[in-house]
Formats: structure tokens, sequence, C-alpha cells
């Protein structure tokens, strides 16, 4: 993980700004992630994680949020801190409604569940990745 040369509070309030300028009305959805290494890492990858790269993400939880619903990143940092786990990345995308109507629960949990299984699987190349400090991590 390296973080990006955007500075990632503009990244979030961005992302944010677009859902709520959407037709539809929208789902923010958030996996939060900790990062780790395997118990058989080599020295080099124990290295390599100390400086920031490499190691595997593994979830944590997930919510999704109305972009009404926060004011800023650091609100979800916040909320986060008081409901969970610690983590390293929190993962986001966003999910549209139809017609008028928000996305149901049930389209909402099978999107979660689907960005979970892509934190799993490491297909995260289309989410907005953030570390804690807001940062926007890009993954090569």
């Amino acid at each position: 993980m390296q973080p990006s040369s955007l500075h990632t509070v503009s990244m979030f309030d961005q992302f944010r700004a677009a859902a709520s300028a959407e037709a539809e009305p929208q789902r923010m959805l958030f996996v939060f992630a900790a990062a780790a290494l395997p118990d058989d890492a080599t020295p080099a990858q124990r290295a390599s994680f100390s400086a920031g790269r490499g190691g595997t993400l593994t979830p944590l939880t997930c919510v999704d949020k109305s972009p009404a619903d926060l004011a800023g990143f650091e609100a979800l940092v916040a909320e986060a801190s008081e409901a969970g786990p610690a983590w390293d990345v929190v993962f986001a995308a966003g999910l549209s409604g139809r017609a008028g109507r928000a996305p149901s629960a049930e389209q909402v949990e099978r999107a979660l569940d689907t960005m979970v299984g892509r934190v799993r699987g490491g297909t995260i190349g289309n989410l907005l990745a953030l570390d804690r400090t807001g940062e926007a991590l890009q993954f090569i």
C-alpha cells in the first residue's frame, strides 16, 4: 500500500458529494479491513510490511450510509472507532437506487458481501481505499 499524492479527505468529500449529486438515491458502502502478515512471512516480507508495503487485508466489518448520514471522513473514523475493532484501511463504493427509491436492505447486503469477497480476494482496483488518516491508497 502506498499513499497517493491525492489528499484523502478531499477524496472522501468528492465521493460523498458525487453520491449526493446523483439523481437516484444512493448508499455509500464501507468495508473496514486490518492489514497483517501471515505467520510464515519471510524477513523480506516483514521488512516490506514495516515500510508500509505488502501483507494481507482481512475484512473486519462493513456498513452502509446515506450521503447525508456523514459530515465527513472524521465522522466516519469516529463512528468506526466506537463501533468496531481497530482497522487499517476502509474501502468505499456507491450503490444506486432506481426509480426514486433507495437500494433495498437486500441489495445493500449483497453489495457489501461482494465488497467483502473482493477485499478477501484482492480484487480491489475500483474501490476507493483510505487509511485511518484519510490518505488515499493505491495498491500496486
